[in-house]
């Protein structure tokens, strides 16, 4: 999920960047220092969106940097259990298939892709057996998040597909068509039989 949040921290501020107004130094260096960043308690950086105040500069001795206390904007997203989110399958492999869901990445196991028994095809694909479905790179898809390991440098999302409502895009579609096919095809045997008793005398 998404957040604004508003973090108050020392910035600290390189010597390349002296040159700059102070509110330009820091900004720019907080575009530097939060790129690719992830923290646990705060999620992933997107973007630093603006500083909103900064204090007066300090230097310490035996470091060449000034250091400010500045209060500013990030844009974060940090993965939440059961999220659901909408992803591009970036890599297929014999025990499932990567997503890239923009800001990081995630993992569907190969048992997770689909509500059938699925196997790795020669065509870098996973395949149903009976539904027939195929699953490979560039397919679009909407997973739940049901996994969240922080070890290492970012955190390790475990996703699902097998649930109702997800999957790729294209199966999503189909579903829907079936089941608005198949509450039609009930609405007219209803109505059929409404009107067999109806017409039927005492």
């Amino acid at each position: 999920m998404f957040y604004l949040t508003e973090v108050e921290d020392y910035v600290r501020v390189e010597p390349k960047l002296f040159g700059l107004p102070t509110k330009d130094a820091v900004d720019k260096q907080l575009r530097e220092t939060y790129t690719d960043y992830y923290d646990k308690e705060l999620g992933k950086v997107v973007l630093a969106i603006e500083v909103i105040n900064i204090g007066e500069g300090v230097i310490i001795s035996g470091d060449g940097a000034a250091y400010y206390n500045s209060t500013f904007k990030l844009l974060v997203w940090k993965p939440e259990l059961q999220e659901l989110i909408y992803g591009v399958i970036s890599e297929i492999t014999n025990f499932g298939a990567f997503i890239d869901i923009g800001v990081i990445g995630g993992m569907i196991h190969i048992s997770q892709t689909m509500n059938d028994y699925v196997s790795f095809s020669k065509a870098n694909s996973l395949l149903g057996k009976s539904s027939k479905r195929s699953l490979k790179q560039g397919d679009l898809c909407l997973a739940r998040i049901v996994a969240i390991s922080h070890k290492g440098d970012e955190p390790k999302i475990g996703l699902t597909m097998r649930q109702p409502g997800l999957g790729k895009l294209d199966w999503i579609k189909e579903d829907k068509l079936k089941k608005e096919k198949e509450e039609k095809r009930i609405a007219k045997a209803q109505e059929k039989a409404a009107k067999g008793k109806g017409g039927k005398k005492k």
